[in-house]
């Protein structure tokens, strides 16, 4: 498998890759608010079920269009389903039951990391010295941020069981990022994306049969379900469609550094929904961050 190491950056592939990762920042907020309310399952199944109406109107035509084609590709389809749709966020909200955001967001930033060496263990992807120095460059960028510019807070930190799930969670982002690229892209993204949501449903419906036993779903709060709207559709939806089209185009080493901006909006958006005080700190990571991206993606 080959990646797209000097393919340049238009401003519709940025845009494309700055996406998901504000999305997903997103994500994390929406999910920690309503954590006591949803169990995690229960969750995941409430998100891509909205994701699936959503995309059915959209979606129908490409996937019997496809669909011919699927067969082919019939074990990245089911493993990018599994991996990327249906695990990652049902580990990560899991995960999030017994550990710290700060925890989860460092794991999270180890995916690059786990795509680049998953690249050259599998399928023998070369790293350019531009891009390992674009990883470890906005990989400190993220350590700033989300140390709070204190280095005795990294070396504080004390690692829980949700902090294994999470780490879990991120190897799956990294097989599904991997494995998305094998896909051709000839295959109608959107199409492809109904097919992948209706195997995580199937995958996930067992699991919430399960979980209801044992636990209970407080959907009564017009809020919590206005958060339930917003998690099926951005960062399902727009987020992973997004994503997967910017992998396809200049590659998943390249498209998954951008995941390092994910503290960069979460701090943005805590600062502007939360009302919380945005800090010089914040800043030298954000220019950090930003810095290894462009050493990442330099065409020459």
């Amino acid at each position: 498998m080959q990646d797209n190491p000097v393919a340049p950056l238009h401003w519709r592939i940025l845009l494309l890759l700055l996406l998901p990762p504000l999305l997903w920042a997103g994500n994390f907020i929406a999910g920690r608010a309503i954590n006591a309310a949803v169990p995690p399952v229960t969750l995941s199944l409430i998100r891509w079920s909205i994701a699936f109406l959503c995309l059915l109107p959209f979606a129908l035509k490409p996937f019997l269009r496809d669909r011919v084609h699927y067969y082919a590709y019939r074990w990245h389809i089911f493993g990018t389903a599994i991996t990327g749709v249906a695990a990652f966020n049902l580990l990560v909200y899991w995960g999030l039951h017994t550990t710290s955001a700060t925890n989860g967001i460092i794991l999270n930033s180890f995916i690059p990391f786990l795509v680049a060496i998953f690249g050259f263990l599998f399928y023998r992807q070369t790293l350019a010295s531009s891009q390992l120095t674009g990883l470890l460059v906005s990989l400190t960028g993220v350590l700033v941020v989300v140390s709070h510019g204190d280095l005795q807070v990294l070396l504080t930190l004390a690692f829980a069981e949700g902090d294994v799930i999470i780490f879990l969670a991120m190897v799956f982002w990294a097989l599904y990022t991997l494995w998305v690229k094998e896909i051709p892209a000839a295959i109608n993204r959107t199409g492809l994306m109904l097919c992948q949501v209706m195997i995580a449903l199937i995958f996930l419906l067992p699991l919430y049969l399960w979980e209801s036993q044992t636990t209970i779903v407080h959907l009564e709060n017009p809020h919590t379900l206005w958060i339930l709207a917003y998690i099926g559709i951005f960062p399902s939806v727009i987020a992973l469609l997004a994503y997967s089209k910017a992998v396809t185009l200049i590659g998943s080493v390249r498209a998954s550094v951008f995941i390092h901006a994910m503290p960069i909006f979460g701090s943005v958006l805590s600062t502007l929904l939360l009302r919380e005080t945005f800090h010089l700190y914040q800043l030298l990571g954000m220019l950090t961050i930003f810095t290894g991206i462009w050493l990442a993606n330099r065409t020459h």
